[in-house]
């Protein structure tokens, strides 16, 4: 094919795309209530993780907006994101298939595990946050006060906001096994190098844990920084593999 036929193909491989994303993301705005109920579940006493363990519990604090459009633009914008993750799928497995022929049949089966493992991995790291490191971090800053003067009064941008950036840097850590294998199939890692440097992994751990959640408490820091180390003792596994091929 032609470039302007390869490009032709990619645009219909990006509009596909962008329908996917439209559809996902107009169903999440008419399903505001359960949406809502689930993003806004860590605030209340009857959240999982409170009923688990109780004595982390905190007293609900409601949350206010504003700014006269604050909640709607707040509305568009969680329909925006929880449209783009619910066609992401999608969206890989167009991507793949526009670039499938260039990978020949016998990477093919590879490719479709990588996608899957991204995916899988981002998500992963998602649902850890929304059960655990959100909840912890929100009960300590709502509880949080450098004055007995000073009263939180918590917004729904902050709140949300908060969510989403934490999800984000937990889906992104959670690939940490996926770039390992792919600086290894280049040939830029060893195993030993990640094992020479095992303990000093441990200690920018727990460095970005204490980051992460700044709740202050080690029960709390040692649920984020397991996680993240299995992760890089997995992620040794793999560069091993790796290398020996």
């Amino acid at each position: 094919m032609s470039f302007w036929a390869h490009l032709d193909v990619l645009r219909g491989v990006l509009i596909r795309c962008v329908i996917a994303w439209g559809i996902m993301m107009i169903g999440a705005f008419i399903l505001k209530d359960p949406l809502f109920s689930l993003l806004l579940a860590p605030t209340r006493s009857d959240f999982l993780t409170w009923r688990l363990l109780p004595p982390y519990s905190s007293t609900p604090l409601p949350l206010i907006s504003t700014e006269l459009t604050g909640q709607f633009l707040t509305h568009v914008s969680i329909s925006l994101w929880t449209g783009f993750i619910v066609a992401l799928p999608y969206i890989i497995w167009q991507l793949y298939r526009f670039i499938q022929p260039a990978i020949g049949e016998q990477q093919s089966s590879k490719r479709i595990g990588i996608c899957l493992s991204a995916v899988g991995l981002f998500f992963v790291g998602v649902v850890l946050n929304y059960f655990i490191i959100f909840p912890f971090a929100y009960r300590f800053l709502i509880d949080y006060q450098v004055s007995q003067s000073v009263v939180n009064m918590i917004s729904l941008s902050s709140y949300i906001g908060t969510f989403l950036t934490l999800s984000l840097i937990m889906g992104v850590l959670f690939e940490l096994p996926l770039l390992a294998w792919i600086l290894a199939s280049l040939g830029i890692l060893e195993a030993s190098v990640l094992r020479q440097y095992r303990k000093h992994a441990v200690v920018l751990i727990v460095i970005l844990a204490a980051i992460i959640t700044p709740t202050g408490d080690a029960f709390t820091l040692l649920l984020v920084s397991v996680p993240i180390y299995l992760l890089y003792e997995l992620s040794i596994g793999i560069v091993e593999r790796v290398n020996k091929f």
